[in-house]
């Protein structure tokens, strides 16, 4: 096994701590669901938010997802104007036997326009 890697971003409707942690959620489930990721496999998590979102920690989402023992951080991102505003940021690190090219970053909601070529539907969308 080898440490690599994988990207998340979403979007939350408003700086809430229900959005927060909604748009969090919803963005570690489909991340480690299409990774196939089991939580012992979690190295750190390592989480950023643009500065327009304070109303909640998004590693609080996390814990509730029952992640207690990984180390988890969170910062804010850079302010850089014209940036997009709303998001929150995941850099997961794991212990995994996939290659570079079968990791499956995921970008949800407006953060798609981030990285258009990692754009995926939530786990559970289709439902």
């Amino acid at each position: 096994m080898t440490c690599r890697a994988i990207r998340g971003a979403t979007t939350a409707d408003s700086n809430t701590a229900e959005d927060i942690h909604e748009a969090t959620t919803e963005m570690l489930r489909t991340l480690i669901a299409l990774n196939s990721v089991e939580p012992d496999d979690l190295v750190s998590l390592f989480f950023t938010t643009t500065t327009d979102l304070n109303a909640t920690f998004p590693a609080v989402a996390a814990r509730e997802l029952g992640l207690e023992q990984i180390p988890l951080m969170c910062a804010h991102e850079m302010s850089v104007p014209g940036a997009l505003d709303m998001v929150v940021r995941v850099l997961v690190h794991v212990n995994t036997a996939k290659t570079p090219s079968e990791i499956r970053h995921v970008y949800l909601k407006r953060a798609t326009e981030l990285r258009p070529e990692w754009a995926v539907e939530p786990v559970g969308a289709a439902d």
